[in-house]
């Protein structure tokens, strides 16, 4: 009995970290279901815990406050999007229209199972200062891995005259949560046909003809 007793006293953190962990997903699944279907503004704290089934002071013990519930879910959507997997792709290959489907495909994985997220802290951040940075924050860091990926290449790889700025804008016009959407909601295209019809445009959009050849 003494041996029992010292065993789940020796497991009692554990099972605490445990059921910490599983509130926090609970409160961020209540929040992201509400900020959804009520959209930012009129959705409180005190709903999201209603809904989670804990109480208030519980989810600001969890994430300091409403925008601090957001920033958790914007980077459990990024988590989703499997961005170790578009790492690995960009390192098993140096042919530049496989890098280029690589990050295609982290765009595409991301918009389908996170892009209303994304959608929401855009429209969060017009209030909400903090998410307004987080907003642009993110779109920064998507910045600078294409000008990574895109500086990586060999020369005249990109179009005659098209410089590093402007590959870059182009990829952002073309692979973005509002074209994903009007495509994927207002025409009933599939996920992968967007992610095929952007492969094909970014590669006449970006690369010298001659290397086509």
């Amino acid at each position: 009995m003494v041996e029992s007793q010292t065993g789940r006293r020796r497991y009692e953190s554990l099972r605490r970290m445990t059921q910490a962990k599983q509130t926090h997903a609970e409160i961020a699944e209540a929040a992201r279901r509400l900020f959804l279907a009520r959209g930012w503004v009129a959705t409180t704290v005190r709903d999201v815990a209603r809904e989670a089934g804990v109480s208030a002071p519980t989810v600001y013990a969890a994430y300091t406050n409403k925008a601090g519930l957001v920033r958790a879910l914007v980077d459990a959507a990024d988590l989703s999007a499997d961005p170790a997997r578009m790492i690995a792709e960009l390192e098993s290959t140096a042919d530049p229209r496989r890098q280029l489907a690589a990050m295609v495909g982290y765009d595409r994985r991301l918009f389908e199972r996170a892009g209303d997220l994304i959608a929401l802290l855009r429209e969060a951040g017009r209030l909400e200062p903090d998410l307004a940075a987080a907003y642009e924050h993110g779109r920064q860091l998507a910045d600078r891995t294409r000008v990574q990926v895109f500086s990586s290449w060999p020369e005249y790889t990109l179009r005659d005259g098209l410089d590093m700025a402007t590959a870059v804008d182009i990829y952002a016009a073309l692979c973005n949560i509002d074209v994903y959407t009007t495509l994927i909601v207002e025409r009933g295209w599939s996920p992968q046909r967007v992610a095929d019809w952007w492969t094909g445009a970014l590669d006449r959009e970006l690369f010298d003809p001659e290397s086509r050849r």
